[in-house]
């Protein structure tokens, strides 16, 4: 047998490398690499996938995020609630547009508890940002009724969640503006960085369309023209008007999607569904084997049809039982040991360790074990047999 990885995305490859790298030659033959047919359709069509009406392209995950926020006008001054436990992005993307992350502990889904939301909404917040966390989707039933009740705008972080659905539905996943990663390693991921917003909203759309490409043409001149009419304020004489890319209305980012990327990405995504049953299916196989051996189980709400970015098991004794895993050649692996909160970059906010319980506690009991769906029978029964000894059973 040969070594086991946590995430192996060579299988994948090597799977439909035919169809995968005739995707990739099509697009260096054609000469188009920046935009083009094969990023328009992948937009059209993971969107159609997720049952929103607009799919704006970029560099990452991150980007999409600060996309998002930035489409919403949201900057200094302005406060974003969201959870400490999730990757560093989902929060640096609030800071890096001048606005303060409000953290809100996680449930025992390792998503957002949406009870203690409006005990932290101020005059000052904006947006709730929850996390589709591990592939789990968080309570958005509540978050959006609460979004409702205060005016706030809903922006999901989908980075983990691609695949998933919310009471039977993949658009149930979705916020007023949703941002996903299309990491290698991700339930839907390219050969390099990528990332998606996804919303219903137009003026949203057109917003992200222009900071995308440096606030310049159409929309940007669109989204100009809306700005201006909230502050009252008329259209200057000397801005010129045009279309192209060399007009330009906002101050934005240089953030795209390349061709090469997207060609894959539609190859990836005819198989979507295919690669979230095999993660099921290896969680399913996980959750019947590890009854009784003492083991949190990877958690499961009745609403939530999870897409298993991660397998998560909880333990009291996770580093210990993580050093008898490495031993026997089990890869594992702690998402995220470090919670937002805690972390130097916010350390300005006040919060202190105990602060934000459920959260502290996850980053020092849980482990991540292999789940892709290329996992072979005998790796995951190797898997099972070294978690039963580490256990004790």
């Amino acid at each position: 047998m040969e070594k086991i990885q946590l995430m192996n995305v060579q299988r994948q490859h090597e799977t439909y490398a035919e169809e995968y790298e005739e995707a990739v030659l099509s697009v260096l033959r054609s000469g188009k690499y920046i935009g083009g047919e094969e990023v328009e359709a992948f937009e059209r069509e993971f969107a159609a996938y997720h049952g929103a009406k607009h799919g704006i392209s970029c560099g990452n995950g991150t980007d999409a995020i600060v996309l998002a926020l930035r489409a919403l006008e949201i900057g200094a001054g302005d406060e974003v609630i969201t959870v400490p436990f999730t990757f560093f992005a989902t929060a640096e993307s609030v800071a890096a547009v001048g606005a303060t992350p409000v953290f809100v502990d996680v449930d025992e889904d390792y998503c957002i508890n949406a009870d203690l939301i409006e005990e932290k909404i101020t005059p000052k917040t904006k947006a709730i940002l929850p996390v589709h966390f591990y592939g789990n989707c968080a309570d958005m039933d509540k978050i959006k009724a609460i979004a409702r009740k205060h005016s706030l705008a809903v922006i999901c972080d989908c980075a983990q969640a691609a695949g998933t659905k919310y009471k039977g539905s993949r658009k149930g996943i979705l916020g007023d503006i949703s941002c996903f990663s299309f990491f290698p390693t991700k339930n839907l991921g390219c050969d390099g960085d990528g990332g998606m917003v996804l919303t219903d909203d137009e003026a949203l759309a057109k917003a992200c369309r222009s900071y995308k490409v440096h606030g310049s043409g159409a929309d940007g001149f669109v989204t100009f023209k809306d700005r201006l009419a909230k502050q009252n304020t008329a259209l200057p004489e000397n801005v010129p008007m045009g279309t192209s890319k060399y007009y330009n209305y906002l101050i934005g980012y240089n953030t795209r999607l390349d061709a090469v990327q997207a060609a894959l990405l539609r190859k990836k995504l005819t198989h979507l569904d295919e690669f979230v049953a095999g993660r099921r299916k290896n969680a399913a196989l996980y959750n019947e084997a590890l009854k009784g051996a003492g083991y949190i189980l990877h958690p499961q709400r009745e609403y939530s049809e999870n897409s298993y970015y991660l397998y998560v098991l909880g333990h009291d004794n996770a580093a210990e039982i993580m050093e008898k895993l490495h031993a026997k050649g089990v890869p594992c692996g702690t998402y995220y040991p470090v919670p937002l909160h805690l972390q130097g970059a916010f350390w300005h906010l006040g919060y202190t360790e105990g602060s934000i319980p459920n959260s502290e506690k996850f980053s020092k009991t849980t482990f991540a074990i292999p789940v892709f769906p290329e996992l072979t029978d005998e790796e995951r029964d190797y898997i099972i047999a070294a978690l039963l000894e580490a256990a004790g059973k």
